[in-house]
């Protein structure tokens, strides 16, 4: 159930069905040359939709922004701060709560470290706030790494590399330009920087020549099903 193409009596209607709320958050952010800047939300966004038509899901409309520290100096690279990310996701899950959603499925497609602890802080807030919900904050680039063993060849891929641009290749073909180039950052070691673009050129960490549209065909189905694993987890978990 797509939630920015329903009604509300069709969202009504879905409550009959399903308490389960799947949120994507991504990013506009660089993903090399070749990808989109909306890679991270792309990616996430098309996880919940695919999920949804194999198990009763509501969707919500996914969260464009992200807080990009690495990237922040490459062009098109639009960040919010961690603190304005968790006011959003704790804003936008007591909403659905409020709605009638009791399980939420938070899912980034933008994998960085800040961006990723923000959404698990607002996740443990909202825990004793609100204490009939069940919450899993989940990175979809961690699922499609660590499932897709055996599909990815490049050791160390993470960012516009051979899984994204594999991901893209097969739901959005038009916006790849070209593959991009191998490269992978060099960032001094504990050293925090100001100009990260001196340090990381290009904005690839991996190999995108190696993407295929196949392996983000497999890479994709693998996520999909860790989805409704969770999912079914979530609304059975009990403590």
């Amino acid at each position: 159930m797509i939630v920015e193409t329903m009604t509300m009596v069709e969202f009504e209607e879905g409550l009959k069905r399903t308490r389960t709320v799947f949120v994507p958050f991504g990013s506009v952010e660089e993903h090399g040359c070749h990808l989109p800047l909306s890679t991270d939300t792309i990616q996430a966004y098309e996880v919940g939709k695919k999920a949804a038509l194999q198990i009763s899901l509501f969707v919500a409309p996914p969260i464009h922004y992200g807080s990009c520290r690495s990237t922040s100096c490459h062009p098109g690279t639009i960040s919010i701060t961690t603190a304005t990310l968790k006011c959003l996701m704790k804003d936008i899950v007591r909403s659905l709560y409020a709605q009638g959603m009791r399980n939420f499925i938070i899912l980034t497609g933008h994998a960085g470290g800040s961006h990723r602890m923000a959404l698990q802080d607002a996740g443990e807030e909202l825990l004793p706030e609100i204490p009939d919900i069940r919450i899993a904050v989940v990175t979809e680039y961690e699922l499609a790494s660590r499932e897709g063993k055996g599909i990815i060849e490049t050791e160390g891929d993470a960012h516009a590399g051979e899984i994204e641009t594999s991901r893209i290749l097969h739901t959005h073909p038009h916006l790849v330009q070209g593959r991009g180039e191998r490269e992978f950052p060099s960032f001094p070691t504990g050293i925090l920087v100001r100009n990260k673009r001196k340090y990381w050129p290009n904005g690839v960490w991996g190999d995108p020549a190696k993407a295929t549209a196949e392996k983000g065909k497999r890479l994709e189905e693998l996520v999909v099903k860790k989805i409704v694993e969770l999912a079914a987890a979530l609304e059975q978990f009990q403590e």
